[in-house]
């Protein structure tokens, strides 16, 4: 009773902050009356399904957004266990190692190239997928998966740099910046391979899918050059970092970058001149799935243009429902982050040849250990 009385004391208190404030609390619901899919299927309630993926990267229910996961179990009667990861390559070593199975994984372009040649993926039934044909045509027939039969598009986006304007005096426009001593200390950068070794790549103008082994190692030693003026590698800590000030800069996602500064207005973003990765992440059922009627649901259910529209305004990303990106309610409709009115110099990565991913492994690790 005690705990009922101090919660009602709390929610009058809060409501009344509020009302003075001016402001209210945004709760989004989701119309379940708009979805196009049929979710209620008799077979699959009850069922389980293992979904794996980034760190921050669905809607969850925080700040007043809708639960996605959680509308699908009521809508399905399906239970997801959700498990998140911090690069691709993590996932990679998961599925290698066969000690959990995925239902739903969502890699990046060049990494489910990798999974699908390695068979440690499995087609995917389109016409469970229904929702398919509303996502945007760049988002098909790409690279790592060109006749659209293992990949359906989640996200996409670029890498820029984000920096603190009271920290970095000039208005920076080369990846050169985080090489600047006077910022020793201050630089936070990827803690995964490809993206660590691209930023290196782009400022030597090197391809970052280039297969001689010279030019790996001269990145390395671009980036043992710069480790001394390196605070830390970061994945997901890159938010709290950015957020409190507690960093000058840090090369990172788009849309991330978008969250960030709701927290921090102090955060600013730019494009470097010499190039960044472009990329599309995608959703996949590994080989290795127990339950695939319920991860194409999965899939079916994400690619709705109601789902895919809380998700979006959520995660800040790129978005490939078509019917989203003329939606009102879209909060970032014509955004210049995400959709830049000047052209911005990008490649995407692809899968590397096995000498060239050995080769690359042993870089990081003796760059990590330098």
């Amino acid at each position: 009773m005690k705990k009922i009385i101090s919660v009602v004391l709390t929610l009058t208190l809060l409501a009344g902050i509020l009302m003075l404030s001016g402001c209210s609390l945004k709760t989004e619901k989701l119309d379940t009356a708009a979805l196009l899919g049929n979710y209620n299927i008799e077979e699959l309630k009850g069922t389980e399904i293992n979904v794996y993926n980034w760190g921050e990267y669905i809607s969850d229910g925080e700040g007043g957004s809708v639960d996605v996961i959680s509308e699908f179990e009521k809508l399905t009667g399906i239970k997801v266990n959700y498990n998140m990861y911090d690069s691709n390559e993590d996932l990679y070593a998961k599925l290698k190692s066969g000690g959990i199975n995925y239902d739903v994984i969502i890699p990046s372009d060049y990494m489910a190239e990798r999974l699908k040649n390695e068979g440690l993926l499995q087609k995917l039934d389109y016409s469970v997928i229904t929702n398919y044909e509303g996502i945007g045509d760049e988002y098909k027939n790409l690279f790592f998966d060109e006749n659209n039969e293992y990949t359906v598009a989640y996200t996409g986006g670029m890498v820029g740099l984000i920096y603190n304007t009271t920290m970095v005096s000039e208005t920076p426009d080369s990846w050169s910046v985080m090489w600047d001593p006077k910022y020793s200390g201050e630089i936070l950068t990827f803690n995964n391979s490809r993206d660590a070794f691209g930023v290196a790549q782009y400022l030597l103008g090197y391809d970052v899918n280039s297969t001689n082994p010279d030019e790996w190692r001269a990145a390395e030693e671009k980036l043992k050059e710069q480790k001394p003026l390196i605070q830390s590698y970061v994945m997901d800590e890159v938010f709290n970092k950015m957020e409190a000030g507690e960093a000058a800069m840090a090369p990172y996602y788009a849309g991330d970058y978008l969250t960030m500064k709701q927290e921090n207005d102090d955060l600013a973003f730019v494009y470097p001149k010499e190039g960044t990765n472009k990329f599309v992440d995608v959703m996949c059922i590994p080989s290795s799935s127990e339950n695939k009627k319920a991860a194409e649901l999965f899939i079916n259910y994400m690619c709705e243009p109601e789902v895919a529209l809380h998700n979006a305004n959520y995660l800040g990303y790129l978005c490939p429902v078509t019917a989203v990106l003329s939606d009102d309610r879209y909060d970032y409709k014509d955004n210049e982050v995400l959709y830049p009115k000047q052209e911005v110099k990008t490649q995407f990565f692809h899968n590397l040849d096995q000498d060239t991913l050995d080769l690359l492994s042993k870089l990081w690790e003796d760059l990590k250990l330098a």
